[in-house]
């Protein structure tokens, strides 16, 4: 089986939809399981006098969409035979409110949100950090940490191993 074919297609289908595909991974246990994470395409709002104002980072994806791109992927999984073997269940969902953040432009979206990252070397002899996003910058991710002596430090993205984003209330 070959993911790379199979998140094309699913990025076909989800681009048709005007969504994007944010992950797709392969699982085995009792099932086989093929689970694909969509989002909404953040869009820019305009403002009086047609200026662009940042975007919305938190579009919602419905219960509607996964349907769509379940049943239309499924066909092309079939027609195209991209999933070889027994069956599987296919599962087309949101990536959730703590999403995994996995290339720069993820955090570029959600710059301002909390976020908890997990480095292969550490930074600034930390290899978990948990801190607000401020931006991206020349190959490194800036985050606010808070603690006694609140700082910021930049995290390149070579180190990072695994990022989510924090359920704020």
């Amino acid at each position: 089986m070959n993911l790379e074919k199979i998140r094309a297609a699913a990025e076909r289908v989800a681009r048709s939809e005007g969504l994007e595909v944010v992950d797709v991974e392969w699982k085995v246990g009792k099932q086989r399981f093929l689970r694909v994470y969509i989002d909404r395409v953040p869009q820019l709002k305009s403002a009086e006098g047609g200026s662009q104002v940042s975007p919305d980072p938190f579009p919602k994806i419905s219960h509607a969409d996964c349907e769509k791109v379940s049943q239309q992927l499924s066909v092309i999984l079939d027609v195209e035979e991209l999933v070889n073997g027994p069956s599987y269940v296919l599962e087309v969902s949101s990536p959730g409110m703590d999403r995994a953040l996995t290339k720069p432009a993820d955090f570029e979206r959600f710059t301002g949100r909390l976020a908890k990252v997990w480095t292969n070397q550490p930074v600034e002899e930390m290899s978990f950090l948990e801190g607000r996003i401020t931006g991206v910058e020349s190959g490194s991710v800036r985050l606010e940490l808070k603690g006694k002596t609140p700082r910021t430090v930049e995290v390149p993205f070579t180190t990072i191993r695994k990022a989510n984003l924090v359920v704020e209330f």
